[in-house]
């Protein structure tokens, strides 16, 4: 820490000293152009020793990351004319530029990484992707600031040599347009000089470098990444959608929308694990055992009933709840809609080539100029010894097991408490299981904060839920109708039995069996997508997911539009996809919604924020309907009424964070909301009311205080 102190301390007074000493001067292009002649004539006199000193200075002007490298580029042109002026920059840009990266490395990387973890893993996840080639774009398109990213690759983990040779290369056209341009100043005698072809297109060429430079990065960049394979000279289809989903059945409409011939492949059941194993059925199941749970509280609220659960009539409701929904997705709609469905498993033979196994046994071979992957994820079961052999059920299998039957299972054991596993948990329970919850972390919902699991803890537990955080599984087994879970937590190894055992410990993408491999890309990994969505391949894009970040209907269906307009006019334009506001719901009751940041992530990316929070305990909707268990909270930035993020827990929470997720869209601060009227009573007033509560914080002090003296000189006091 000392040495770094020190190191500091002697670049500032390098810094400081420079500026004294009249250094500035030699950064600003306008004393460049007063004083060009009198440096040219000097320059002529003395060649070496201005080589040495301009070479020098602009090692150190990038070193220590200065402002008026533009302008040294140019004076190299005016001064030392294109070739020899193009070598001198290239070689002090790329020593200077070793040093800035140096200097970042030693100094700054260590506490960058602490800070702001995941914004290196992601710069560090693109240069495992692309090596070298990720820093050589940078380079070429001087769009982005040099000397920030010298800062930036200091934080990574880029060899220093690799960083070098990239630079040099890379940053070689750019010098040589800029040192063109200011040889063209020397060129400049007089006014009528600016108009000369030679100067107008050394200029032209210097606002133009950028876009040329991207262009010819994306063409050499495609030409390589589609060189083993011959491109069709026509194509069966514009696009090609694999997976009937969420992600899926969006890009399909779109692109049936926009008039472009479009074939939708779907291997299962249309509509995908949303509509048949995921979104409707959970939340039919849900409302049934809401259902229950109301009548059962009921009595407090003046109704005499029994509330006890029909489970045979509950899965009733789910299948016909699917059923209803299911004409929404179906084949008949999207054909009539203009699609071209196919039932079958499609398989990428190359970038254009689509080979599909249809389900009545026959094949089919398209050729098609783009393709949206949309296979969407399947549940996991993690390693551990005789899970499967115990039967253990997912999120997928469950619905199979459960129809049918005219009770709930007896007993269940829930492996996971993530937002899948609470919801089913509590459902189960209301509909007269027993339920355990076993989850690894040491609380439910870990991504949420400490408060949002402790409510949900307590509401659990007051219905009959046992939960067990802080607690590993180790092995299960199965001894007839008895599945048992060997678990290990703070007080020893536990063996726990039930009639049912579900796994709820997160979802993988669906990669295998789409012909990846045939293409280089390994079907194990992530696949990695642009901000366009687009993978490795420009013609070839995934949504949903496949891809991720967020595992919600909703965020594929926003995903979906962007990809399948990308993938019809990206060679037009391109969308870069906008996932900055993304609500999340987690159904349980009361509800758990969140959009933004929350205060763990706030924390963990060291940024600086203000909470507000408002109970549900002093809402008059929720005292009326004896549900004032919950709250709201909005994270600001401080002193300003900008939301950062908002989590909500409360009875139709999904609805109130719509709220949060509007504002923070387009940029609606607290006080916004605070004069917007609500109706009364509604529960939508808690958001007002949180609003109320960060103004209160925020009242001008000072001015009440002289508000008082006023109207108590007003009163005649």
């Amino acid at each position: 820490m000392r040495r770094r102190l020190l190191l500091l301390a002697v670049l500032a007074a390098l810094i400081a000293g420079f500026f004294a000493l009249g250094g500035g001067a030699l950064l600003d292009l306008e004393t460049l152009q007063a004083r060009l002649d009198a440096w040219r004539l000097w320059c002529d006199a003395h060649p070496l020793a201005a080589a040495g000193g301009f070479f020098a200075l602009y090692v150190f002007v990038t070193a220590l990351s200065l402002p008026g490298a533009a302008a040294l580029t140019l004076a190299a042109g005016a001064l030392f004319g294109l070739w020899w002026g193009a070598l001198l920059v290239s070689f002090a840009s790329s020593l200077g530029a070793l040093l800035a990266f140096l200097l970042s490395r030693h100094l700054l990387r260590d506490w960058v990484r602490r800070r702001f973890a995941a914004r290196v893993d992601v710069i560090d996840a693109a240069l495992r992707r692309d090596g070298p080639w990720y820093l050589f774009a940078l380079r070429l398109v001087p769009v982005f600031p040099f000397f920030l990213i010298n800062l930036a690759m200091g934080l990574t983990a880029m060899p220093a040599w690799t960083f070098y040779w990239v630079s040099q290369l890379g940053m070689l056209p750019g010098t040589l347009v800029y040192v063109n341009a200011g040889a063209s100043l020397a060129r400049i005698d007089r006014v009528g000089d600016v108009f000369s072809l030679p100067v107008l297109g050394a200029f032209a060429l210097l606002g133009l470098f950028p876009l040329l430079a991207r262009a010819l990065l994306r063409l050499w960049q495609r030409r390589r990444v589609y060189r083993p394979w011959t491109r069709p000279r026509r194509f069966d289809r514009n696009l090609v959608v694999i997976g009937a989903g969420s992600a899926g059945l969006v890009a399909a409409y779109i692109a049936a929308t926009l008039r472009a011939r479009v074939t939708l492949v779907e291997a299962e059941r249309m509509g995908g694990d949303c509509l048949n194993t995921g979104c409707v059925p959970s939340k039919a199941l849900i409302a049934a055992a809401h259902a229950v749970h109301a009548a059962r509280r009921a009595a407090g609220l003046g109704l005499d009933v029994r509330g006890e659960a029909d489970f045979k009539a509950a899965m009733a409701h789910v299948e016909r709840a699917v059923a209803g929904v299911a004409p929404h997705d179906s084949v008949e709609r999207y054909r009539a809609l203009g699609v071209d469905v196919v039932l079958g498993r499609a398989r990428l033979l190359d970038p254009w080539t689509v080979h599909i196994q249809r389900h009545d046994g026959e094949t089919l071979r398209l050729t098609t100029r783009a393709v949206v992957l949309a296979a969407g994820a399947e549940p996991v079961l993690p390693p551990i010894p005789g899970l499967a052999e115990a039967g253990a059920l997912t999120s997928d299998t469950l619905w199979t097991a459960l129809s049918g039957r005219d009770r709930a299972p007896e007993s269940v054991l829930l492996l996971g408490g993530g937002p899948i596993g609470c919801e089913l948990a509590q459902a189960l329970a209301r509909l007269g299981s027993r339920v355990t919850v076993v989850e690894m972390a040491e609380r439910l919902l870990s991504r949420e904060d400490e408060a949002v699991s402790a409510v949900l803890q307590h509401v659990l537990e007051g219905e009959g839920v046992e939960v067990l955080t802080g607690h590993r599984a180790l092995r299960a087994g199965r001894a007839g109708d008895r599945v048992h879970l060997v678990v290990s937590g703070p007080r020893g190894e536990r063996t726990l039995t039930a009639a049912m055992l579900i796994v709820a410990v997160g979802r993988r993408p669906r990669l295998h069996g789409l012909g990846l491999e045939a293409l280089g890309i390994d079907p194990d990994a992530p696949l990695e997508t642009d901000a366009f969505l687009q993978t490795r391949f420009p013609n070839i894009y995934a949504a949903g997911d496949l891809v991720g970040p967020y595992q919600f209907t909703h965020a594929a269906g926003h995903q979906a539009w962007y990809a399948a307009v990308n993938a019809l006019f990206g060679h037009l334009k391109r969308f870069r996809v906008d996932l900055r506001v993304m609500p999340a719901v987690t159904y349980v009751d009361p509800e758990i919604a969140r959009v933004g940041l929350n205060r763990r992530e706030a924390q963990a990316r060291g940024v600086p924020f203000e909470a507000t929070a408002y109970p549900l305990s002093e809402l008059d909707r929720a005292i009326a309907e004896d549900r004032t268990e919950g709250f709201v909270e909005v994270l600001t930035e401080p002193g300003r009424d900008r939301v950062l993020g908002a989590t909500v827990v409360a009875p139709r929470a999904g609805e109130l964070i719509a709220v949060w997720a509007l504002a923070m869209r387009h940029r609606l601060g607290l006080n916004a909301l605070l004069t917007t009227v609500h109706p009364y009573p509604t529960w939508a007033e808690a958001n007002k009311h949180v609003a109320g509560a960060w103004r209160r914080a925020h009242a001008p002090e000072r001015l009440l205080a002289w508000l008082a003296r006023y109207h108590r000189w007003r009163r005649g006091g």
